[in-house]
């Protein structure tokens, strides 16, 4: 089967699948509200703020704010994206009209990653432009240097996150089990390991700690990493890679 009947055939499965589309919208939903509820709260409190985080206050960062729990649907649109057919044993019938393992897998990919992309850009304006609406005097705007970079990078972060996930699912398969591996270490272990001061340096290289820089404007006053934005994107995009590559590595060597 042509690569391009591939894609076809793997968009048409994502709509079909109304789980994977509901996801892709609730993500944008608690982003945008929750982005909108701390910058309303974040304005009211500006007098009760202390002097040192006036110095370091970052209004497009704080838009984002909802980005943490809004990534949560964005994990599982991509576990569900690639795991829903292992679930079903339908994974046999595709390898079957598709036995080229790897135009199967990365045409998946490829159309939840162009879906991902487009729900987390538009996402990342407008939780950005509700958001700086909702800080009043305090806001910022799209021509101030690094915030278009920001949210251009709320968008990736995004995507990125849902990619990482289409990787994790494919080497696991199972959807209970991806998830069970992924929640914990974005929710649980990551925020543990950041906060304590012997594991801290090492936590800056974990996918979210390091892919969220590419969001803020201006750094926290304690900030000594060693990348900034496009790197800690970068770093990103290697744990995103090695992900890929391990689901297809699995994915090539073994039974559906």
């Amino acid at each position: 089967m042509a690569a391009v009947q591939v894609v076809r055939s793997e968009w048409t499965k994502i709509r079909s699948v109304a789980s994977t589309v509901w996801t892709l919208g609730i993500a944008a939903v608690v982003t945008i509200a929750l982005g909108v509820l701390i910058s309303a709260l974040v304005d009211r409190d500006w007098r009760n703020m202390p002097q040192e985080d006036r110095l370091a206050f970052d209004p497009t960062y704080v838009s984002f704010a909802g980005m943490s729990l809004g990534q949560l649907s964005m994990i599982v649109f991509g576990v569900l994206v690639v795991s829903n057919e292992y679930s079903t044993g339908l994974i046999r019938t595709s390898l079957a009209a598709v036995p080229q393992r790897g135009t199967f897998l990365f045409s998946k990919i490829t159309v939840a990653t162009a879906l991902a992309f487009a729900v987390g850009l538009a996402t990342s304006f407008v939780t950005f432009f509700l958001g700086q609406s909702m800080l009043g005097e305090h806001s910022t705007s799209l021509d101030e240097p690094g915030v278009l970079r920001a949210v251009i990078g709320g968008g990736l972060y995004m995507t990125l996150i849902a990619v990482f996930s289409m990787g994790v699912a494919a080497m696991l398969r199972s959807p209970m089990l991806a998830l069970g591996v992924l929640m914990p270490f974005f929710f649980l272990v990551s925020n543990i390991l950041g906060n304590v001061s012997a594991t801290e340096k090492v936590a800056r290289y974990l996918p979210d700690q390091a892919g969220s820089k590419i969001m803020q404007v201006v750094p926290p006053l304690d900030d000594d990493a060693v990348y900034g934005p496009w790197g800690g994107l970068g770093i990103m995009v290697l744990w995103v890679a090695a992900a890929l590559a391990g689901g297809y590595a699995l994915l090539r060597h073994r039974d559906a």
